[in-house]
Order: C-alpha cells, then structure tokens, then sequence
C-alpha cells in the first residue's frame, strides 16, 4: 500500500471529503467561485495540504474548515469526516442557521406534490377572482 499523497487536488479532496457527490460538481464549484483556500478563490486542480483553511458554500450552507488529512479515493463518512475539522466559528453558524430555519420555515416547504382538489378549487377561485 503507497503513503498518504502530501498534497492533493482541490477538486478530488472536496470529493473525497464528501461535501460533494462527484468531482466534476466539485470542480464546477471552485471553478464558479464556491470555495476559496485561505480566503481567496482557486482553480480547481489548486493543492492543497494539511493545514490549509477552506471556506466552502452548498446550497445556503456554508463551512469553513481546516485540512487535516489527504485520501485518494472516497470513503464513508465517518472517515471522511477526519480528513478535515470545522472551526468553531463555522459550526455556531451553522447551528444558528438551522435554529433559524426551524423557528421560519420557508413559506411552502412543506407543501409535497399535487394540490388536492379542494386546494385546486382554491386557487382558481383566488386567482380568477
């Protein structure tokens, strides 16, 4: 079995770290501005190495973390996890956007599918009328 890479792509670590499911939707976020290493924007086949802090954007959740480790290929989670930590900052925002999004939920998240038809009656009668 060969050593542990001492740098590895920005792209593939962001796959193997699981905040992405594919590499080609990891590189189109640092391509698109997404993720920046220590507070500025990359390319996607930028290294990185233990130590390097990353700030990354999915959707409206958002992380900042530090590299702690570097894997070749994509492991489950509970390993994935250990190949970075969240700062403490990054972890009170995260939990106060989820208190957030529990005490407001956003009008029609909990709407799933078609309208009935008592709904669909509604709706044309409000917007007909």
């Amino acid at each position: 079995m060969s050593e542990a890479p001492a740098r590895q792509r920005l792209d593939k670590w962001l796959w193997a770290a699981r905040f992405f499911k594919t590499r080609s939707l990891a590189t189109a976020a640092v391509a698109g501005g997404k993720v920046k290493l220590d507070g500025v924007p990359v390319k996607p086949a930028r290294e990185v190495k233990p130590g390097d802090e990353l700030e990354i954007a999915v959707g409206d959740q958002r992380w900042t973390v530090v590299v702690r480790g570097l894997n070749e290929q994509r492991r489950p989670a509970p390993e994935a996890r250990l190949l970075y930590e969240e700062t403490a900052q990054s972890l009170a925002r995260r939990a106060e956007q989820m208190e957030l999004k529990k005490l407001a939920p956003a009008p029609g998240a909990e709407l799933r599918g078609r309208p009935t038809k008592r709904a669909g009656r509604m709706i044309r009668r409000f917007s007909d009328g």
